[in-house]
């Protein structure tokens, strides 16, 4: 006979299953990511406010850190040792089977949600009807951009083809930029 969980114990799971994530991913994340892989294209948290609150509530029980630079606006959260301590206590309480799919699911996608942490790209129009698409690249766990590259685009379907290129493209260009300016010796 199953259970039918009440609200206080599906919270509890909900917590749990982002702690896992955010620790098997073993990379600092951002909210946007958290949200992506717990609820909208995983239903590990059924609901994307549920997901918005509890990763607050996490911060604010010392379970997970963010990582901020005030320059920036990108935000990253990373487990704390008590979110450590807290799921070897209690990590059973989520299904051996809901940690595996979970476990393979960032290891297949581990490389997209690092670059998509890792290059960013936003367009904004201009009063003569121009775009500026600011493109950028950070570091892994830095909130503060290494690159920054602004241009103008004519159109705005030129500056969302810059922004779409922009995520395969940023190693190469930014590779490219770099030996051209930057002597190594």
């Amino acid at each position: 006979m199953n259970k039918i969980p009440n609200e206080k114990d599906r919270i509890i799971q909900d917590k749990l299953t982002m702690i896992f994530v955010v620790y098997t991913m073993g990379i600092p994340l951002t909210e946007d990511s958290i949200l992506d892989i717990c609820s909208i294209k995983n239903e590990w948290i059924k609901s994307y406010m549920d997901c918005k609150t509890i990763i607050h509530d996490l911060v604010d029980s010392k379970l997970l850190y963010k990582i901020s630079d005030e320059k920036d606006s990108k935000e990253l959260f990373a487990v704390t040792y008590e979110g450590r301590e807290c799921l070897s206590h209690l990590y059973k309480r989520l299904s051996f089977e809901k940690r595996e799919e979970i476990s393979a699911y960032l290891e297949a996608n581990k490389l997209n949600v690092k670059s998509a942490q890792e290059y960013s790209s936003t367009y904004r129009k201009n009063p003569d009807g121009s775009y500026n698409v600011e493109l950028k690249i950070y570091e892994p766990q830095s909130t503060s951009p290494m690159f920054i590259l602004t241009i103008k685009a004519p159109t705005r379907q030129s500056a969302t083809e810059a922004v779409q290129k922009w995520k395969t493209s940023a190693p190469s260009i930014y590779e490219l930029i770099y030996e051209k300016l930057i002597n190594v010796d």
